[in-house]
């Protein structure tokens, strides 16, 4: 197994150093570059019930209100010549009132071959990796406010808001879109203290793939990002599977230690996607997956989304808008959304889009099942993700922090202005 992975490794690097030589026998006819940015906004206007014992600079909180920055993205292009594709974000997330200042990183910034449709090479910092089909999507195109999350699986402890160092191979076959990539990821300085928790040691390689069969029209695979919703203009329907692989990723106790236990980081998902343009004029996106995430035992972690609080909390949960969101364990994940006919709003050309997403997941850690619900209202004016207004509400769920059984409901509401210009 190691020597196949070594020799796969070589393979693709030999592909990758050809990359300059091969460029220069490209047939340059009638070919100009090109060069693309925009810059796209996500402001919340949010009401939260907090989780019981949350603290906000030491002050006990049980509701709160405030306005943020959820994202900032600024993507630029180039499509250098024929076949080298160059590409770059720069933005970050959770702009609030518990920062004066706002760093905007480098997110992406990688370069990728084209030798033929079915094979593309490429590396850099990206969100280039397998599973599932959100595993990285595009935050511009979603089609629930904030949702999903939880495929996410490593968000901000080894990697940086999804994205790894790394190279890739990806491409188009017939009705076949697949990629295979090979990442390390960002080393983990905490130490995990007797429960399993993401280890303190060399970072070993994430082997990753996710391969998709379309049935009607093809979806680009330009970016690693994929489009939440198309509305009325792509009639999009597929089946895809995918798997990750990272040896030695998870521990119970310092890495230094003998008596330490390792766990590998072994995840797979099989889901289907469906974008459906009606007669009427109107379109149906749905989505349904199933995840079966492999941590190592017991491992749980509450996640809340642009958290408000700054500690405390008496629940499981923990502070602010926290739940049991990803963990050892299985997931089903729904989505349902129905985009109505364009009509004018206020004189405004305007496309209104509700949706439903559920996210029902069995943690081993918990004992009884979590099941979060995002109710999404999109409107899209002049039927454009680049001017959208987002009215959303989830429903989180409460457990105990003795029994870990679920005991209560809390919500949190959101206003979404999203902005894109060039």
């Amino acid at each position: 197994m190691k020597s196949r992975k070594t020799q796969i490794f070589k393979l693709l690097f030999l592909l990758l150093i050809c990359l300059p030589s091969l460029a220069i026998s490209q047939d340059k006819k009638d070919f100009k570059p090109t060069f693309n940015w925009d810059v796209t906004g996500q402001i919340w206007a949010r009401y939260s019930d907090l989780n019981e014992g949350s603290l906000i600079y030491d002050e006990p909180t049980t509701q709160f209100f405030d306005i943020s920055i959820r994202r900032l993205r600024i993507p630029i292009s180039s499509q250098i010549t024929p076949r080298i594709f160059a590409y770059a974000i720069f933005g970050g997330n959770n702009y609030n009132f518990k920062q004066k200042t706002f760093t905007i990183e480098v997110l992406d910034l990688y370069v990728e071959y084209k030798f033929a449709d079915f094979l593309e090479a490429g590396f850099g910092k990206s969100g280039w990796q397998g599973l599932n089909r959100w595993n990285i999507r595009s935050a511009k195109t979603m089609m629930g406010l904030d949702s999903p999350l939880f495929t996410l699986n490593t968000v901000e402890i080894n990697d940086d808001l999804g994205r790894l160092f790394g190279a890739w191979i990806k491409g188009q076959a017939g009705k076949f879109d697949y990629r295979l990539a090979f990442n390390r990821p960002f080393a983990v300085t905490n130490i995990p203290d007797g429960e399993v928790n993401f280890a303190n040691n060399k970072p070993r390689v994430k082997t990753s793939t996710y391969v998709k069969y379309q049935i009607f029209e093809h979806e680009s695979n330009k970016s690693a990002y994929q489009t939440g919703t198309y509305l009325q203009t792509k009639k999009v329907f597929n089946f895809g599977a995918g798997y990750q692989f990272q040896p030695k990723a998870m521990s119970d106790g310092d890495a230094a230690l003998p008596g330490t236990t390792f766990y590998d980081m072994e995840h797979w998902a099989i889901d289907s996607f469906l974008n459906l343009p009606l007669a009427n004029d109107a379109a149906i996106t749905a989505y349904l997956g199933y995840y079966d995430y492999g941590f190592g035992k017991d491992y749980i972690r509450n996640v809340g989304a642009n958290n408000p609080t700054t500690g405390g909390g008496t629940d499981f949960n923990g502070p602010g808008v926290a739940f049991p969101m990803i963990g050892t364990g299985t997931s089903w994940y729904m989505q349902f959304g129905y985009a109505f006919k364009q009509t004018e709003v206020f004189n405004q050309p305007m496309i209104i889009q509700p949706n439903i997403a559920i996210q029902h997941s069995d943690w081993d850690a918990l004992n009884d099942k979590m099941t979060v619900f995002d109710f999404t209202t999109n409107f899209l004016i002049n039927g454009s993700h680049g001017n959208k207004i987002s009215l959303g509400y989830q429903y989180r769920p409460i457990f105990d922090a003795v029994t870990i059984e679920q005991k209560d409901y809390k919500g949190m509401a959101v206003l979404q202005y999203q902005i894109s210009f060039r």
